[in-house]
Formats: C-alpha cells, sequence, structure tokens
C-alpha cells in the first residue's frame, strides 16, 4: 500500500513538472521562438541528465547501439511536442493547452495498451476504458471551448 502510494505521488510529481514545463517552454518560445526555445530545454535536460548518469555510474549507456532505432528516435518527438506547445498555448492558454496534450498522450496510450505494442501487456478495450475515453474527450473539448 506504501509503495503504491509513492508511485501515485511521484506520478503526480511528473504531471505537476508537465505541467509546471509546458507554459515556461511555451513562453519562452514566445520571446525566442520555437525552436530556440526548444534547444533550451533539451540543453538544460541534457545537462541534467548526463550529471545523473555520472552520478548513477554510468547506468548501461554503453548498450544504447542495441536500442531500437525507434527508440532512439524518441528525442524528435519531444521537439514535436515543443513547437506544438508554442502554436497552441498563446492561442488557447495554459489549461487547453495541456489538456489536449494530456488527451493525446491517453489516446495513444490506450491505442498502445490494445495492441501490446513496445512491450506493454495487452489491455483491451472494454466498457470502462472506452467510458474513461469518451469522458477525456468532453473534458478536452470542454476545456478549449
Amino acid at each position: 500500500m506504501l509503495e503504491t502510494l509513492f508511485v501515485v505521488l511521484v506520478g503526480l510529481a511528473g504531471g505537476i513538472a508537465v505541467g509546471l514545463q509546458s507554459p515556461l517552454a511555451g513562453a519562452l518560445g514566445q520571446r525566442i521562438g520555437p525552436a530556440a526555445s526548444s534547444a533550451i530545454v533539451h540543453l538544460g535536460g541534457l545537462l541534467l541528465s548526463a550529471l545523473l548518469v555520472l552520478h548513477r555510474g554510468g547506468e548501461r549507456i554503453g548498450e544504447w547501439h542495441s536500442a531500437p532505432w525507434y527508440m532512439l528516435a524518441s528525442g524528435f518527438l519531444g521537439v514535436a511536442l515543443f513547437l506544438t506547445i508554442n502554436v497552441t498555448l498563446p492561442r488557447l492558454g495554459a489549461a487547453a493547452m495541456i489538456a489536449l496534450i494530456i488527451v493525446g498522450q491517453l489516446l495513444t496510450g490506450v491505442f498502445i495498451d490494445t495492441q501490446g505494442w513496445l512491450g506493454v501487456p495487452v489491455r483491451p478495450l472494454d466498457l470502462y476504458r472506452s467510458a474513461g475515453i469518451l469522458l477525456l474527450l468532453a473534458g478536452g473539448w470542454l476545456l478549449v471551448k
């Protein structure tokens, strides 16, 4: 029970980080340009990640070449995310922008679950998950409206 609570709190902390990072990066993009903002954000992430890897004894970074190409290409998706933030934030505001990102993430997650892609266990689309998708779409629509 305590372990589950810890994992939930870590997940919420990640959500808070994304909730803060997106509008901050979007505001920076409005000031210096979307690609420049993305470069600065990713450079900061690279520096912190490098320090963490060094602190953790290198982890298994030497095995990077054994990862499939699509895993290595995930950095491109981060850039795409930051560019979309710079389009949506000034036009729709922070809450609607984050809602759209979350809707996109969860719909992608449901699709990945139902197909069992990327090594995740298959979770079929049932009544509860379908209801969750409908509520999610309604919430996203209400925040954008």
